[in-house]
């Protein structure tokens, strides 16, 4: 489609829009398709869909809304917006659980439709609020279009035969084409999606078709909309992109370390919110030799997934932390037997079973310590949805070359966000050695030799990795204590003193293969630092980049291994006379420094099952600025981005730590 149009068209360089409705109404499929028509286009841009943890929430209610909010600019941004420019809601619930969030100015477009006296009511509305034009009422600070979204989708697709309920459905659609417009975005992607996806069913396909162009036409032709939008591509490195989610790169992550170790991959996992998704991208992958199988529980599958380690194979399970919790005994068994093994924690608001659909950090002391005994495991955290791959090569690099299991902590943000990422060059992905044992290793006192389980390498201090079957490397295993070498099974108590604090030097030796932390800290006079770990990467960043818009200095240094942690980092915490720990959770990480590292690290904590907000945050990190330096640091009128900074590196990319 195209615009023959006269319309003003206005430059922007940067557009928040949350789509919102019933649970049923399709908000993240619409918010999915024009992310990926931004994508397209040349956006950077970042999302954050959010939804009910109920399959059918009650229909017309707030508890019910589904929303998705896409960030899209001409410049490298790091989140998915603290608030939307434009809210897309479809019904009286829509508006009213998203209007709080909503600056002053913003646009609303209504989908007048639904707004009957009983959706009202249910959306607890005493009266209708698109009907008070009073100066103090509800929607007065905000520029609103009322559209009949639902009645003009209907009329367009009449010719379709569907009956009205299923004709309605296609109302998302409609939207789309309307914000498609209004935003200039591509709209072949979409075209092509909706042949192929309805393919089977034309009288649905062509409604879809319909409803999307009509949506596109009605932006084009009426007078309500007097202006449309541009935002302009956004520089990228050269390279091959595609729009990916935290889950879908993570899942390839696993099968690029599959191909980079030569090993095959086996998924040993039982369903679970927000980590399905990864299930169900790696059964999709046996011609890699990708093997997945669905459990009939938690302990089911982590037992299967350290099988097939002690098989030869690359065990991994993903869960959440309810999960991790189930899983906590036989994850101390893979301790106990020294064998490689991934657990992948997408992490969500807890305890219990919690906020299943909305994101959190707090399983990192789970991760650190839930476990009986003294069973260290390294921790690994990717930092934005596309980091995902990189992050599950290194956790297996780690695995594999320490003979240890690992934990992968991502969480909902990253998992269901998502951002442009530029595929990786196979070249540049490290060779990652599984080094099987195939001789025997010990000469005895008569001249003969034999195989030894647990002697170890002078380097990593792992274990050898003997497959079953192998003549002459027959050795025991199991989960009682073992002797160090020979791996008989011992009870005595210097061997125990021994083995544990054994274990726990080969994680500490993982640091001697980590690089050297990046710092952030343009002006090498910055008083704080903001440290993190995961997804409150973006929020730091932006947060940051504020208050140096503002004219102050502040640093910044992101974890990505939180156990062992890097071995530069003691001295960086030292630089800084104040740390500030940004965390979604109660103050994780700023007890671990605490502990670790004997410094006074400030806790910023949220647990509202969203990611941090910038703004919120750069106040923050300014007002800690300003005790460091004695003055008073004014944000007002300074943006959340900043096109002048770089992105910040971890310093731990997989190619480099093994280069």
């Amino acid at each position: 489609m195209s615009s023959q149009t006269t319309k003003q068209v206005k430059q922007l360089d940067r557009v928040i829009i949350r789509f919102a409705g019933d649970s049923g109404d399709g908000m993240q499929l619409t918010g999915d398709r024009f992310t990926q028509e931004s994508a397209s286009f040349g956006n950077d841009l970042a999302t954050l869909p959010n939804f009910p943890a109920e399959i059918r929430a009650p229909q017309g209610t707030i508890p019910g809304v589904s929303s998705f909010q896409v960030h899209f600019a001409d410049h490298d941004i790091l989140t998915p917006g603290d608030a939307p420019d434009v809210l897309v809601a479809m019904n009286p619930a829509a508006l009213k659980a998203n209007l709080m969030d909503l600056p002053k100015g913003a646009t609303i477009i209504v989908d007048t439709h639904d707004f009957t006296a009983r959706n009202l009511t249910k959306a607890g509305y005493d009266t209708n609020p698109l009907e008070d034009e009073s100066p103090d009422g509800p929607l007065a600070d905000f520029a609103v279009h009322r559209v009949d979204l639902t009645g003009m989708t209907v009329a367009a697709v009449k010719e379709f035969g569907l009956s009205r309920k299923d004709a309605a459905r296609a109302k998302n659609m409609f939207a789309l084409g309307l914000l498609s417009w209004m935003y200039g975005r591509p709209t072949e992607s979409t075209t092509a999606f909706l042949t192929k996806r309805f393919a089977k069913v034309p009288a649905i396909r062509d409604a879809n078709l319909t409803a999307f162009k009509a949506g596109w036409y009605f932006g084009e032709t009426t007078e309500a909309f007097a202006v449309s939008y541009e935002i302009k591509p956004a520089p990228v490195t050269a390279g091959t992109y595609r729009n990916i989610t935290g889950n879908l790169a993570l899942a390839y992550g696993l099968v690029a370390a599959g191909v980079q170790s030569g090993l095959p991959v086996f998924l040993g996992t039982y369903p679970i919110t927000p980590a399905s998704d990864i299930l169900h991208e790696l059964s999709k992958h046996k011609s890699f030799g990708i093997m997945t199988f669905q459990a009939e529980d938690e302990i089911a599958g982590i037992g299967a997934a350290i099988g097939a380690s002690f098989g030869g194979a690359l065990g991994v399970t993903s869960t959440s932390g309810p999960g991790v919790a189930l899983k906590s005994e036989a994850l101390g068994l893979a301790v106990m037997t020294e064998l490689p093994l991934l657990v992948v924690n997408v992490q969500r608001g807890g305890p219990s079973t919690g906020l299943p659909t909305k994101t959190e950090q707090s399983d990192l002391l789970q991760a650190m310590f839930g476990r009986n005994g003294e069973a260290p495991v390294p921790i690994v955290a990717p930092q934005s949805p596309g980091d995902c791959f990189s992050a599950a090569v290194e956790a297996a690099r780690i695995a594999i070359t320490y003979r240890t299991p690992v934990l992968l902590l991502s969480d909902g943000y990253l998992a269901n966000g998502s951002e442009p990422w530029a595929i990786p060059d196979v070249a540049d992905l490290p060779v990652i050695d599984p080094n099987f044992a195939t001789e025997h290793n010990h000469t005895k006192a008569d001249g003969t030799t034999e195989f030894w389980p647990y002697l170890r390498d002078e380097d990593t201090l792992a274990r050898p990795w003997a497959v079953p079957g192998t003549p002459g490397l027959e050795n025991r295993i199991g989960g009682l204590e073992k002797g160090d070498g020979h791996g008989n099974i011992s009870y005595d108590p210097a061997n125990h003193e021994l083995m544990v604090r054994t274990r726990q030097a080969k994680i500490d030796r993982i640091a001697d293969s980590l690089p050297p932390l990046q710092v952030d800290d343009p002006s090498g006079q910055a008083k704080v630092l903001a440290i993190g770990w995961g997804s409150t990467y973006g929020p730091i960043g932006a947060g940051v980049r504020r208050v140096r818009k503002a004219g102050f200095n502040v640093a910044q240094v992101h974890l990505r291994h939180l156990n062992p942690f890097p071995k530069d980092l003691g001295e960086i915490l030292a630089r800084y006379d104040k740390v500030l720990v940004p965390e979604m959770n109660l103050g994780q990480l700023s007890k671990l420094l605490r502990a670790e590292y004997l410094v006074d690290a400030i806790g910023y904590n949220r647990v509202n099952g969203l990611p941090l907000k910038a703004a919120e945050l750069a106040e923050a990190i300014a007002d800690l600025v300003g005790q460091a330096e004695g003055r008073t640091v004014d944000l007002t009128n300074t943006d959340t981005d900043d096109t002048d900074v770089t992105p910040l590196s971890t310093g731990t990319d997989t190619a480099e730590a093994l280069s």
